[in-house]
């Protein structure tokens, strides 16, 4: 399975390597309790909250590095 912008949150966090790219862009979200309550997003969708605006500029990287991922 391939990660991507268009993954769902809680897909993310069901792989250790996923999930570390995304707290390296958002520190510490792996281990958030409140990411549960969006983990039916993907990852596009969350960026486009005001809350997750700070990922906006990183979304290019974000996405490069969660499709290099191989299980």
């Amino acid at each position: 399975m391939g990660y991507s912008l268009d993954s769902k949150v809680k897909e993310i966090l069901k792989n250790e390597k996923a999930a570390a790219v995304l707290d390296k862009y958002a520190e510490g979200a792996s281990k958030n309790p409140q990411m549960k309550l969006v983990g039916g997003l993907t990852l596009r969708k969350l960026a486009s909250f005001p809350q997750s605006a700070y990922l906006v500029p990183h979304l290019d990287d974000l996405d490069a590095e969660l499709k290099a991922i191989e299980d």
